[in-house]
């Protein structure tokens, strides 16, 4: 493995990090954008993260084109529940409802690994267009497919800074998760 390709990848995870952070402040949820993804630092996920490192997109699919799985991705989604795939159960093919906290540190992770991976190509379009085209809805609880759909739809129509606030968040997720099941 590459020296370079190691300390680019830690660049690129503390760059990434740091996006989420300031997002997750913006959005009141301060303290999960300090814990955010701090599994990336963990030998089994970072040594293969910097093996397949492009700077473009990211390591785990360059990981999952060669080999067909990601043992960093399999670390990393058990233990990080701003994942959808955390929420979802294979046996019955069922998605929970993911709660508010961690559906807003999503959004956020979502964000800003395009504003990441994109650089100045990125814009407010892109969390809708890459949602939609992701094809993740499927195994997402209906209920926060449709709060992350109209999130990102008002990222694109009204911007970040008017989206990504606690009182526009909570309306969105209040309006489609019942009071029941919330955290």
């Amino acid at each position: 493995m590459k020296v370079k390709n190691l300390v680019m990848h830690f660049h690129l995870v503390n760059k990434h990090r740091f996006k989420v952070f300031k997002l997750c402040l913006k959005a009141g949820i301060p303290f999960r954008g300090l814990v955010h993804d701090l599994s990336k630092y963990s030998p089994s996920e970072f040594f293969e993260s910097a093996k397949y490192y492009s700077g473009d997109k990211s390591p785990i699919t360059n990981c999952r084109k060669e080999l067909g799985y990601s043992l960093a991705w399999l670390h990393h989604k058990g233990r990080n529940k701003h994942h959808f795939d955390y929420w979802y159960n294979l046996l019955d093919g069922k998605a929970a409802v993911i709660p508010y906290k961690y559906t807003v540190e999503m959004i956020c992770d979502n964000i800003a690994a395009g504003m990441t991976y994109k650089k100045d190509a990125w814009d407010e379009s892109e969390p809708l267009n890459y949602y939609l085209t992701s094809n993740k809805s499927k195994y997402i609880n209906p209920a926060i497919d449709r709060v992350l759909v109209e999130v990102y739809a008002s990222v694109e129509k009204n911007g970040i800074d008017e989206t990504i606030d606690p009182k526009t968040l909570k309306k969105i997720y209040n309006k489609y998760v019942d009071k029941k099941i919330k955290e």
